[in-house]
């Protein structure tokens, strides 16, 4: 679904993302962690196209970035808890502009659908200023998924949200990977949730990959008991210099062995 290689993105501050590389898989749930500015959003948004790399390279579904953005985004959907929902339109009315906008052949039927997805058709009247942050978040994912992507990019979907409505995000999330296919990669600070939904985990620090795999190899690989454990060793390295980070990483894994 997703091939990115030897991704570099430099800002007056220095090197966001140094050499990262990056794969999603048919039907995979990827999660990308780290600690702020890692470079995770960074990397997002360059596989997204919508930042453009200082070198390296983005596929996906075989179109590559950016002369093949057009037709590679036809089938990806975008999720972001920052992102604005208006305010003066109802649910409904939303969904069903972005189904247009998809050239959905039956935009109210996939409104319905989605909604109903994320267990939420009871929102499809409420006007944007009458949803909660939770709910702008849901109806957010639902936009997304209403074309039923092929892959979907989530940076920090639930961010911020009660447990009750993230439970409806991550369950409706499955259901779109294992009903339709649909691949995920996810990022999130919410590490029980990453544990809950993602099959493979991808840490970075100081913008490079420093861990790929599942939660249990990654957990083994830092001596940790947990991905909660992983998380708190690398947001202490990132205090430190990219070098002093470097060269702990094998004692990390010495740790494990």
């Amino acid at each position: 679904m997703l091939q990115a290689r030897n991704l570099i993105k430099d800002y007056r501050r220095g090197r966001a993302v140094d050499g990262v590389d990056l794969e999603v898989g048919a039907g995979e749930r990827v999660a990308l962690l780290g600690p702020n500015g890692a470079g995770k959003t960074t990397t997002l948004l360059m596989c997204l196209g919508v930042v453009r790399p200082d070198s390296g390279s983005v596929q996906i579904l075989g179109h590559r970035l950016p002369r093949g953005r057009y037709r590679a985004m036809e089938q990806v959907g975008f999720v972001a808890g920052y992102l604005p929902l208006p305010e003066r339109m109802r649910v409904e009315e939303y969904l069903h502009m972005f189904a247009h906008l998809y050239g959905l052949r039956d935009p109210k039927a996939a409104a319905r659908r989605g909604l109903e997805r994320f267990d939420v058709p009871h929102l499809a009247r409420a006007m944007g200023t009458e949803l909660s942050s939770g709910q702008r978040t849901l109806i957010g994912v639902v936009k997304a998924s209403l074309h039923r992507p092929r892959l979907m990019v989530l940076d920090e979907p639930t961010a911020s949200l009660d447990p009750e409505v993230a439970l409806r995000v991550r369950t409706g999330l499955r259901d779109l990977s294992e009903t339709d296919g649909t691949s995920l990669l996810v990022t999130s600070h919410d590490m029980v949730e990453v544990e809950r939904l993602c099959d493979r985990v991808v840490f970075l620090s100081h913008g490079q990959v420093v861990a790929n795999g599942s939660v249990g190899e990654i957990a083994r690989q830092f001596g940790r008991d947990d991905l909660e454990g992983v998380f708190l060793h690398l947001a202490a390295a990132s205090e430190q210099s990219p070098r002093e980070a470097a060269e702990q990483r094998p004692l990390a894994t010495e740790a494990s062995s």
